[in-house]
């Protein structure tokens, strides 16, 4: 017989025979203190020969997360008051096995599910993965989490998304021949090898099912072989027959070896044969956890009766609500979850108080004590305690069985002890192999801490990232050309119109005029054809929150790679306009700094534009706050009042207006001179400048364009200030 410690301060000891297998070492709670020594001569076997046991997975101990809200006192006035959305939560979710969280309406699914993936800033309590305490950069640097929308570009192939998240999460290290051959098992595993070079789709363009579409972003999040999936509703919005698909693929992931908790609202009855193990929520308490078929024993213990017929799942659900809507409360489940204390009993007609389990003895509580395994008052405590209860009583040396009554068999498979997964789970070999020697065993890549602690904060270097979020910008350009022709057929069509209106003005006060004109306006054409770009980055959103919530890439390389993307197509935009005006009007100064003039007022915009994108919950407001801006950028910008004779308290708006750089800009390079531009009165390219307060220094227009770079910068660098601080997908 071998010993293992399994508490953090060596105080607890678990003693269990080794007839078969080697035993496997675990964390335990550190308030463990019992010592449980259950010596089984002849160990049960399941079908396969195998003895059931448990091999570790995710523990969490007195989860407790509190909010202040706002609350109408009993005077009517507005008070403070601290709520706990999950209230000393403990329990755990075994490895290779399917978890659901279950529950009423607001118990606290999502929440619960988010403390897990250390989605919670002020989060209490302890989560550990196979016995190593995890903080939340742990979590998310060895986890996948699955939003409940799916997220995905729409204009990308399946094989394409998949190829991309596996360039993100598996880095350099991984030979490109050996990506694309994980995307392959990938959408083999996942059933999408007949939708592999479909589009994703969406509301304009046809694509993959729903089913479909949940499972790429499932595969999106497993790529990389994570030790913890987490899937917040994945059947929400799907089909029996979709909804059952997802959650068998979601059943084969754990198989594989990770651990996978998921939150569900109303699973049928196919997909309750996959779930190995559950955890029942309300009001942000615990009220049950163990395995579907121990759900029944569980109710006959509290003194309900599952009617026949009736799930008891649903029925569990059922009594939750009914003690909800009483005087009790869900306070009198919890209770009786954490110490074995039986609930008072309603008296509502039709509610069944005949238990299906005999009552357990007489212990020092009295009859309203529930002294099974998982009880305080066993000696077992309730949270996280790594044992492993004999499924045949225990013999002493003459063969006779010495198990006191309340350790019966019904009653031990019956509790949802923290090892009640003993019932699904069927342990091998590999299950005591470290995940390099089962990497070698088995040539698939181990998951798990181990498996994962090597890797940096990220899979790939930095230029690795941009040339990835590149090549993908690339593509969903190409795909969605809309809004680049668009842009350009506006500035082309512009163009026209222009140099056939002010076409080879005279030098005379109207020609002037002419010139004064088309120069404003061709600022305000190339700063207001970038307004629709409002929806492209709050369309990319939450993608980009999905995506670098589990360190797929850096903020930073996102913004740089969109700066690089756009590049070239903003350069073609402005030379479209440039070629079609500089000739056909007859304008003078230099064509290069027209054009670098124009590139430059196309940048300043496009950062703009994306900058208000990102703080705006919506499109509707980020182009009203655009356009609201635009108008006041050409207010102040000098052409209505030059920019001495603003009023003290508004100079500040001349100088933020981008408008005023490329107009003052374009001035300077068209009458900067000597040149004579009216005869009557006479008037030089020098005067008409002075006279609207515009420098004649020869060099200072290329200072404007540096300001305007500058402007570009600025506002680049806000967006990634907004990115890299603002958009976390993570709870106070």
């Amino acid at each position: 017989k071998t010993s293992y410690w399994t508490g953090s301060n060596r105080q607890s000891l678990v003693s269990v025979s080794t007839m078969a297998q080697p035993n496997h070492r675990y964390g335990g709670h550190r308030d463990l203190e019992a010592v449980i020594d259950m010596d089984q001569p002849e160990m049960p076997t399941a079908k396969g020969g195998s003895r059931f046991s448990f091999t570790g997975g995710l523990e969490f101990t007195s989860l407790t997360y509190t909010v202040v809200k706002k609350q109408r006192g009993v005077g009517g006035e507005w008070e403070k008051k601290d709520v706990d959305l999950l209230h000393e939560i403990t329990g755990y979710a075994p490895k290779g096995c399917v978890t659901a969280v279950m529950g009423p309406s607001g118990a606290g699914k999502s929440t619960f599910l988010d403390a897990l993936a250390g989605r919670i800033s002020s989060l209490d309590g302890r989560v550990a993965l196979d016995g190593v305490e995890m903080s939340p950069s742990v979590i998310k640097r060895s986890s996948a989490y699955v939003m409940q929308d799916d997220r995905l570009f729409p204009m990308l192939t399946v094989y394409e998304t998949l190829l991309f998240a596996a360039d993100f999460r598996l880095g350099s290290a991984v030979s490109p021949s050996d990506k694309k051959l994980r995307v392959d098992n990938l959408i083999e595993q996942l059933g999408l090898t007949t939708s592999r070079n479909t589009y994703i789709g969406d509301e304009g363009t046809r694509g993959v099912s729903g089913g479909e579409r949940r499972r790429v972003s499932i595969g999106v999040d497993i790529i990389h072989g994570p030790a913890l999936l987490f899937l917040d509703e994945p059947t929400s919005g799907l089909d029996s027959t979709s909804a059952h698909s997802v959650i068998e693929k979601v059943h084969d992931i754990a198989c594989a070896g990770s651990t996978v908790v998921l939150t569900i609202h109303q699973p049928s009855s196919r997909i309750l044969q996959l779930l190995d193990h559950l955890i029942i929520l309300a009001r942000g308490q615990l009220m049950y956890s163990g395995g579907p078929k121990e759900v029944t024993a569980h109710l006959g213990r509290m003194g309900r009766k599952v009617p026949k017929g009736e799930n008891s799942i649903e029925h569990l659900l059922d009594v939750i609500q009914e003690y909800d809507q009483s005087e009790f409360g869900v306070n009198a489940l919890a209770e009786f979850c954490l110490t074995g204390l039986k609930p008072r009993k309603l008296a509502a007609e039709g509610i069944s108080t005949v238990s299906s389990i005999p009552p357990t003895p007489v212990g020092p509580g009295g009859e309203d004590f529930d002294h099974s395994l998982r009880s305080q008052h066993s000696k077992s405590p309730w949270s996280g305690a790594q044992f492993t209860p004999s499924r045949r009583p225990r013999k002493d040396q003459s063969g006779k069985s010495q198990n006191p009554p309340r350790y019966g068999p019904e009653i031990v498979m019956g509790t949802p002890t923290p090892l009640s997964s003993i019932s699904v789970y069927t342990v091998n070999e590999a299950d005591y192999l470290s995940p390099a020697q089962r990497a070698s065993a088995t040539g698939a890549p181990g998951v798990g801490i181990n498996a994962l602690g090597h890797r940096g904060k990220f899979a790939n270097s930095y230029a690795a990232e941009v040339w990835v979020l590149m090549r993908r910008n690339f593509t969903n350009i190409w795909r969605t050309p809309e809004l680049f022709l668009s842009r350009l057929m506006v500035l082309t069509v512009m163009g026209f119109l222009m140099a056939t209106m002010f076409i080879k003005p005279k030098d005379n006060t109207q020609g002037i005029t002419n010139r004064l004109s088309f120069f404003i306006f061709t600022v305000c054409v190339f700063f207001f054809s970038s307004n629709d770009a409002v929806p492209a980055f709050i369309q990319e959103r939450f993608i980009f929150i999905r995506e670098t919530s589990h360190n797929a890439y850096r903020a930073s390389a996102y913004v740089v790679a969109g700066v690089i993307t756009y590049l070239p197509f903003l350069l073609l935009q402005s030379a479209a306009y440039a070629l079609i005006t500089w000739w056909a009007i007859g304008l003078h100064g230099q064509f290069v700094y027209f054009l670098v003039m124009l590139y430059a007022s196309l940048l300043s915009t496009n950062s703009f534009v994306v900058f208000i994108s990102s703080i705006v919950p919506n499109f509707i407001l980020g182009y009203a706050a655009v356009i609201a801006f635009t108008a006041l950028f050409f207010l102040f910008c000098g052409y209505f009042v030059d920019s001495h004779s603003i009023p003290q308290g508004w100079k500040w708006m001349n100088t933020v207006s981008t408008m005023k750089y490329p107009y003052e800009g374009l001035l300077m390079n068209e009458f900067g001179g000597t040149r004579n531009f009216s005869s009557n009165p006479p008037l030089d390219g020098n005067a008409i400048l002075e006279n609207l307060t515009i420098s004649v220094v020869k060099d200072r227009k290329w200072r404007m364009v540096l300001y305007l770079l500058g402007w570009a910068v600025f506002y680049r660098v806000l967006f990634y200030l907004v990115l890299r601080f603002a958009s976390k997908n993570k709870r106070k």
